[in-house]
């Protein structure tokens, strides 16, 4: 049985909202379309999912152009070169394989274990407290944030303080040029410190393999650095978007849930079509064409800037069957989420992992959770380049 939209999409920015109507279906006959950003340059959004998959994996589509002074902006935030993310060819090889093995399918496997401890304490202590919470407050921030302090080697009583922090410099049109530089100095000044005290006092984790790579002469002091702030930020901030969107669009859909509920192994599949339907991030980081590229209905020059809408590529009706609709069956292809090609999301095993735990824990232990009444149990975030929730209140 097919389930209704997993929309509303909730607030997204302009220039992607007005390709978008209803409860997030998209209009038949879009592929590239031009759009400003609110730096103000001129951009292609590309909608097609055929063509979204040329663009992330086309060498003429450059990440590291997109960094430098010349290049159009999205926003008034400074890229930063030095990213594995703003990276191309050697370089971005070169950092990705410095953390790949901490994201394998098998050492995500083994983190299982924890991850559900995790889950069970805080789904004890939601069910100790009484039929209505914020969900949001009591699993769906907290739990990614201690997987990825595990991970990456924080203290746990440093965790709450990467919240706002990691807000703000997700942000598009949320927070000043001046606050975003704020909040960035104090992250660098705490990693920085936290490098250091690994460096004297090393530990079994990613940070300090880390730190090894640099020793042995893998990367800079500042790439490092960069790349411990660039793993914090993106594991956390989406997978708290991810995990909120696709319980509030389970709840939307009481059927939907209560299959899951009586049907577990339909688990997997489920998580899948909620990771297409809800992306938390609904573009891909800009890229520069470095030469004239033919692309669908027009032609990109060189020098111009091109964003990908995964929201758009994951609902393309050309690709998926009734695109809208959340199948528990799933769909042959696979959806752009995660992105493709050498730029795919390292942490996608993990993050797949916490939302299937969820998932199975809540479903398992509160067959009857519902979404609270009132026009405040449901408050989006807005103004950020993810999508996700503020508050999620509900009943059981």
């Amino acid at each position: 049985m097919k389930h209704r939209s997993a929309g509303p999409l909730g607030p997204l920015p302009e220039f992607l909202g007005q390709y978008v109507a209803g409860e997030g279906q998209v209009p038949d006959g879009i592929d590239v379309v031009p759009f400003f950003t609110p730096a103000g340059d001129k951009m292609w959004l590309v909608c097609d999912y055929a063509l979204a998959r040329r663009v992330l994996t086309d060498k003429r589509f450059s990440r590291a152009e997109a960094v430098t002074a010349r290049a159009p902006k999205l926003n008034d935030a400074q890229p930063v070169p030095n990213s594995m993310m703003s990276m191309d060819g050697a370089d971005h090889s070169r950092l990705r394989r410095v953390v790949t093995k901490a994201f394998t399918t098998g050492r995500t496997a083994a983190m299982a274990p924890a991850v559900e401890e995790l889950a069970d304490r805080h789904l004890d202590a939601l069910a100790a407290a009484g039929p209505g919470t914020d969900l949001i407050e009591a699993l769906v921030a907290p739990l990614p944030l201690a997987v990825l302090c595990s991970l990456l080697g924080v203290p746990p009583e440093d965790a709450t303080r990467f919240r706002d922090w990691v807000e703000v410099l997700f942000d598009i049109s949320a927070s000043t040029p001046q606050e975003k530089a704020r909040r960035r100095l104090e992250l660098i000044d705490y990693m920085a410190d936290l490098i250091d005290r690994k460096r004297r006092r090393p530990e079994d984790d990613l940070l300090t393999s880390m730190i090894a790579a640099h020793e042995q002469g893998d990367l800079s002091m500042g790439e490092l650095l960069t790349m411990g702030l660039t793993l914090l930020m993106a594991g956390y901030e989406t997978v708290v978007g991810q995990l909120g969107l696709s319980v509030h669009a389970l709840l939307r859909d009481p059927a939907a849930y209560g299959e899951l509920c009586g049907q577990p192994d339909r688990l997997a599949p489920t998580v899948e079509e909620l990771l297409r339907l809800t992306p938390s991030t609904p573009i891909s980081f800009p890229r520069v064409a470095v030469e004239p590229v033919p692309l669908g209905s027009i032609t990109v020059q060189a020098g111009e800037g091109v964003i990908v809408s995964l929201l758009h590529g994951n609902r393309d009706g050309r690709t998926f069957t009734e695109p809208g609709l959340l199948d528990p069956q799933g769909h042959d292809a696979a959806h752009l989420t995660f992105g493709h090609g050498v730029h795919r999301c390292l942490g996608a095993p993990l993050a797949r992992l916490q939302l299937q735990i969820v998932l199975e824990r809540l479903t398992r232990r509160f067959p009857t959770l519902r979404t609270a009444p009132g026009p405040d149990a449901v408050v989006w975030k807005d103004g950020l380049g993810t999508r996700g929730l503020a508050r999620l209140r509900v009943e059981w």
